[in-house]
């Protein structure tokens, strides 16, 4: 049994009676069709601006700690210019340096 074409436009007729008139406003559906397009849609949809939010702040966190170590080493190259005391204590320490006059011996402790 199939259904006539007044039947059917009958059916259409009472679902579009159904739906509320602030959902069949252009400005709405016109709106609504944006802010889907925008957020799914689109090149930069809503999921890469939450990652890229993400990495921003990693980045901005990362600047925070390589600004904190320049200044460190900028200290510690300041200390070094400025004390000839510390120099040699570094470059005896670090480098195994030493003065014409003196042996150095290196004692490694075992691991055991």
């Amino acid at each position: 049994m199939r259904k006539t074409t007044d039947e059917t436009a009958c059916q259409m007729k009472h679902l579009l009676n159904r739906i509320p008139r602030f959902f069949k406003n252009f400005y709405f559906l016109s709106s609504f069709l944006f802010i889907v397009w925008m957020a799914f849609v689109d090149s930069n949809d809503l999921f890469l601006q939450m990652s890229l939010s993400g990495k921003k702040s990693e980045l901005i966190n990362a600047k925070r700690f390589y600004e904190h170590k320049i200044l460190e080493v900028k200290n510690n190259k300041a200390a070094l210019e400025n004390n000839p005391e510390l120099l040699e204590k570094l470059a005896r320490e670090k480098y195994l340096m030493k003065k014409e006059s003196e042996d150095l011996y290196i004692i490694v402790k075992d691991r055991k």
